[in-house]
């Protein structure tokens, strides 16, 4: 428990923690709350409310209830609800839209996460040597391409560092705190709700807006649910509630007592915090953290893409896994440079923390929205709770959600439409990968030759058989493989044992082995066989087809071809998308990169034959 618990500490509460590097600063930056007692009292209290109903309350109680199969996430929750309503395919569908808008918008979170957290870590330089202002931009691009470069090399010895660096961290935060609060306990008053209260009454709408700037202090909220799998529910309480919060709390009271002996320390109250002896550490510190929290998002981005691919609405990718042990461990190169790609565009463009705080916060607070919209259905439907108690447990929530999220949309001319973009244009590939997968099948469908009738016909008067298996995958199940009818047309030649395999991949973590190989006899030393694999499941298909020796079926690994078929897509009009979507289709079809990167097929032994067809 100690061990998932140190563990939990520097996956999941890595961007959560280095909030303390610029919340509070930004709730006052532009002047337009001046930094009095009452308002610097006001705003810790909203802060300290903030953290309490939205993590500890929402996320750390209720949310990780919803676990599917053990694992979290929104995928994970698009699952759970998706399923619940199985029985209302109008609603289904709405839900599956959703889900998938907020899948494509966490990228956006992916992008703008470590341009913010390492940025504000480096602009400590301004606070100890302005001199060497220009210095911050340049040494925040060296430290994220270093990022983006290991990670080919796989976060398994970095990982091991992640806990330490951020107990460390976390132990930190409260040792610059404390002796601040200790000086001016009249801080404490702020854990009164009232001034929360009270400061949103005297403001009212430059309240809302700053409500902006208040959701960055829970903006790692979502990775307490997405890592649920990784380390499970009682660790990462454990480490909520006994290190993370406290921390968090007393840094944030430091900061605020400090501002009322000194207003003026507002330009970065974090850095201020910490005696003349501690600048040099703390900042190496500050970058390590950052590190941390940016990695986290990175290592997150390429799960989400694997399981994306897995339920079907993200095109094949070429994923490396860097570990022999851990499966969980993966590097896909083109998310990688598209997302370093993007977060040097964001550190550019934007070129200061205080900046891409305008961008922070939208695609949080959408994803925060809508784990709260999929948890009540869960609940309701799925759990069959009654409708009051689940109105009660999640409507609070949504009305908060709905706020921040309508404070954070009124960043969007400065800078809030850049995560949105890349979520729309992620969420625009999705459904056409999505709707063009679709209607690839139905057109396969369509024209497919029935295999067990293909069979029979060949056997009346059988070719040449020659020795070895013959492994042939196709997407539908019960259909001729246009591998079958290549090879029989130009090698006029079967082989001694011939499986014809359909990977299936379902809306749940994980199927078991047990579970995984379904055959069908069909003669002649034919069989039919799906494979089925959790979202969460490693597809390796020579692996799975291992179990088929209990069915009697004998695979030797040297004499044993795996056939696939490639389909050429010719855009047509009037097939159900924009001609503009279909050509994109096509070509995302034809960049997809070969099944058996991702199904662990023998690459040397891959046999591709191409068919036309018309879309």
């Amino acid at each position: 428990m100690a061990g998932l618990t140190l563990g939990a500490l520097g996956v999941v509460y890595g961007d959560i923690g280095t909030s303390p590097l610029y919340a509070l600063k930004e709730v006052f930056h532009g002047g337009h709350v001046a930094t009095t007692p009452d308002n610097i009292l006001g705003v810790l209290s909203l802060l300290f409310w903030t953290m309490t109903v939205v993590v500890s309350i929402k996320y750390v109680l209720l949310i990780l209830r919803a676990d599917n199969n053990g694992e979290g996430g929104l995928i994970a929750m698009l699952a759970l609800a998706t399923n619940a309503v199985n029985d209302k395919p109008q609603l289904r569908r709405v839900l599956m839209l959703i889900g998938l808008f907020g899948t494509a918008i966490f990228f956006g979170d992916a992008v703008i996460t470590p341009a913010m957290t390492v940025l504000g870590a480096m602009e400590g330089i301004e606070v100890y040597a302005p001199q060497y202002h220009d210095a911050v931009l340049p040494l925040t691009l060296v430290v994220l391409a270093g990022l983006f470069t290991v990670q080919r090399f796989g976060t398994g010895g970095i990982g091991k560092a992640f806990g330490p660096v951020m107990l460390l961290w976390f132990v930190s935060l409260a040792a610059l705190g404390l002796p601040h609060v200790i000086e001016n306990p009249r801080v404490l008053a702020a854990v009164n709700p009232v001034y929360a209260l009270a400061f949103c009454l005297e403001y009212k709408w430059v309240a809302f807006v700053a409500l902006g700037a208040v959701v960055l202090v829970v903006t790692g909220g979502e990775a307490l649910y997405a890592d649920l799998g990784h380390f499970g529910k009682k660790p990462i309480r454990i480490a909520w509630y006994a290190i993370v919060m406290p921390a968090l709390v007393i840094n944030y009271f430091g900061q605020g007592a400090m501002l009322l002996d000194d207003p003026t320390a507002i330009k970065n109250p974090f850095y201020l915090l910490a005696p003349d002896w501690a600048e040099i550490p703390l900042f190496l510190l500050a970058t390590a953290a950052a590190t941390v929290a940016s990695q986290a998002l990175i290592t997150a981005a390429f799960s989400v893409t694997k399981q994306a691919i897995q339920l079907g609405i993200m095109p094949r990718l070429r994923i490396l896994h860097t570990s022999v042990r851990d499966t969980g461990q993966i590097y896909v190169p083109f998310i990688n440079w598209s997302l370093f790609a993007l977060v040097v565009v964001a550190v550019v463009f934007f070129g200061s923390s205080s900046k891409l705080a305008g961008a922070y916060g939208v695609a949080v607070t959408i994803d925060m929205t809508i784990t709260t919209v999929m948890t009540f259905f869960v609940i309701r439907h799925g759990w069959k709770y009654p409708l009051a108690l689940c109105i009660a447990a999640t409507g609070i929530f949504f009305i908060i959600d709905v706020t921040f999220l309508a404070s954070n949309l009124l960043k969007l001319l400065h800078g809030g439409w850049f995560p949105l973009l890349i979520g729309v244009c992620v969420f625009t590939l999705m459904l056409t990968w999505k709707q063009g997968r679709r209607l690839l099948s139905d057109k396969l469908r369509q024209d497919a030759i029935e295999l067990t009738a293909f069979l029979e016909a060949v056997f009346i008067n059988p070719p040449t058989r020659v020795s070895g298996t013959a492994v042939f995958l196709s997407s539908e199940k019960g259909s001729t493989p246009n591998a079958l009818l290549h090879n029989l047309k130009h090698n006029k030649v079967l082989h001694e044992q011939n499986i014809f395999v359909t990977v299936k991949h379902h809306e749940v973590p994980w199927v078991s082995s047990e579970q995984r190989c379904e055959v069908e006899a069909l003669g002649n030393n034919c069989w039919q066989v799906a494979l089925h694999f959790g979202f969460k499941n490693e597809p390796d298909v020579p692996e799975a087809l291992e179990l088929l020796k209990k069915q009697g079926v004998q695979l030797e690994e040297m004499e044993t071809s795996y056939f696939l078929s490639r389909d050429i897509i010719i855009p047509t009009i009037g097939s159900g998308m924009a001609l503009w979507r279909e050509k994109l289709f096509a070509g995302m079809h034809r960049n997809a990169a070969a099944a058996a990167d991702f199904l662990h097929l023998p690459t040397n032994r891959i046999v591709e034959l191409g068919s036309k067809v018309e879309i």
